[in-house]
């Protein structure tokens, strides 16, 4: 860790394809960083040409129940990610295939290097994106357009990614270690509670009626003003001054 960044690389070659240990070597790694205080950003990247290919084939051609209960708490990896009370960022540092696009969805933001590409190919293997994708990518995108994508198993360039709002920045790839370096710096000196309870009336918001959504907003917002960012950051305005945050 530094600096309040924690960086999780996924180094399992030639492609960072997942299976069951990889997956229950996230759960160990995830909740702790989570409940961290310290912990103020997560960034989370591959390496070589990929960010993560998707599952391992070899696992999943396997096709019993069995070998998908196995794979299924992929999903739960993507929740920790969703629900942790402070920013995590995907640097997609290479392609984000099947499972990896699924994973980047869950981040709350996705930074793309220029040469990486990104899609659902699994249509072509005679499955769908059904650890997570099928759902997170509907909401993100709409759901004509999600389908369309998932049914062609189109493979997406960055800027393609980029136009359509798949990715959120596209980075030379010489430049692209510096800006996920300065951009998690810059996160993680954000008020960190106050990106985690943003994040939760986000995430539990949007499918409650809008009156019940308006009591969860008010709920955090009592919650909010406790803490101490929330002080710092209106005395600094009064004081005139840049606020310095600690995350809680």
């Amino acid at each position: 860790m530094s600096d309040g960044v924690a960086t999780i690389t996924i180094d399992r070659p030639p492609a960072n394809a997942f299976n069951p240990a990889l997956i229950t070597e996230f759960l160990s790694v995830l909740p702790p960083l989570a409940d961290d205080p310290d912990v103020r950003c997560i960034v989370l990247r591959g390496t070589g040409r990929f960010f993560v290919a998707g599952a391992d084939i070899a696992v999943m051609r396997d096709l019993t129940e069995a070998t998908q209960r196995a794979m299924r708490p992929w999903v739960d990896v993507q929740r920790a990610l969703e629900t942790a009370p402070k920013p995590v960022v995907a640097a997609l540092n290479g392609h984000a295939l099947g499972g990896g696009a699924e994973l980047a969805l869950a981040c709350d933001m996705r930074v793309m290097t220029e040469s990486a590409t990104i899609g659902f190919p699994e249509i072509s293997l005679g499955l769908f994106p059904g650890a997570g994708g099928s759902q997170r990518l509907p909401r993100l995108l709409g759901a004509h357009r999600a389908k369309l994508l998932m049914i062609e198993g189109t493979r997406l360039t960055s800027a393609e990614a980029l136009r359509i709002g798949l990715v959120d920045r596209v980075v030379p790839d010489a430049e692209f270690d510096e800006h996920i370096r300065s951009t998690a710096h810059s996160l993680a000196n954000k008020p960190t509670r106050t990106i985690g309870l943003l994040k939760r009336v986000v995430e539990e918001g949007r499918t409650l009626p809008l009156d019940q959504a308006l009591d969860l907003e008010f709920s955090a917002v009592l919650e909010l003003i406790g803490t101490a960012d929330t002080a710092e950051g209106l005395q600094a305005f009064l004081d005139k001054r840049a606020p310095t945050f600690t995350g809680r």
